[in-house]
């Protein structure tokens, strides 16, 4: 195996700590990382040489970020790809559990899927990558509309009545309001038979670096197989995925 060069380990280490914190101090950083004050003092000095670290005016004790962090975290950012990262990820969730794992996002009123892994059973949802739904009859509609501010959900919903997929689907905008709301709490949304009345979902919710929900990743299963148990262990897994293609697209979870 390649030798992990300790002093870089180290700088990183040091840049990490500044997530989050908008500024520190040497002492700060030597408290937080457990560094002697003579390693702390060398690293500082390197990356202030390379302008990764800015001493904060009138402060000559205070450092913070420095302008080449922006660059590349802004390269980075333009070379993200949320269908081939989805690619990658739906992928693994799909293999996991061998049902079949959407990602869509939202379009005015409507969802739609962009990646879609199948299962192999015999018995299994029927669904296209581009196809459109309306978004609260599904899970991941129903993720993608919780995210939204309240003038972007009046927009929405005060056009009246909804259209309904069966007779399960949420048709009063009041009640899919307050379902929503459940939704945000838990951060999950399921379909149960809302779209399709043999068929069953749960999704969670896709976010970028500034924590937007700008997808949503969903498991779908035929009634038959949805039992209680695979429900808690299916709800881990796209919890799971979602949470995974979020860090790919730039989301870094704040500590509880």
């Amino acid at each position: 195996m390649p030798r992990v060069v300790p002093a870089v380990n180290r700088a990183l280490d040091v840049l990490e700590l500044f997530l989050d914190c908008p500024q520190l101090s040497a002492r700060q950083v030597m408290e937080r990382l457990g560094l002697p004050r003579t390693t702390v003092h060398e690293l500082l000095v390197t990356l202030e040489a390379r302008s990764y670290l800015i001493s904060v005016p009138g402060q000559p004790v205070q450092y913070r970020l420095g302008m080449p962090l922006f660059q590349l975290g802004a390269a980075f950012a333009g070379r993200l790809d949320l269908v081939r990262e989805a690619q990658c990820v739906a992928r693994d969730v799909a293999a996991a559990c061998d049902e079949a794992v959407h990602v869509a996002v939202l379009d005015g009123a409507d969802v739609i899927y962009l990646v879609k892994f199948d299962s192999t059973h015999p018995v299994r949802m029927v669904s296209a990558v581009g196809r459109r739904l309306p978004a609260h009859c599904t899970a991941v509609g129903k993720v993608l509309l919780s995210g939204l501010d309240q003038a972007g959900l009046d927009a929405l919903l005060l056009r009246g009545a909804l259209p309904g997929m069966t007779p399960d689907s949420i048709t009063d905008p009041d009640r899919l309001r307050e379902h929503l709301e459940r939704v945000r709490a838990e951060n999950v949304a399921v379909d149960i038979g809302e779209s399709d009345t043999a068929m069953r979902c749960v999704a969670a919710a896709i976010r970028d670096h500034s924590g937007t929900t700008i997808a949503a990743m969903s498991l779908s299963a035929p009634i038959i197989r949805w039992t209680p148990e695979a429900h808690v262990e299916w709800t881990g897994l796209v919890r799971e995925g979602a949470a995974a293609l979020s860090a790919r697209m730039g989301y870094r979870a704040q500590p509880r």
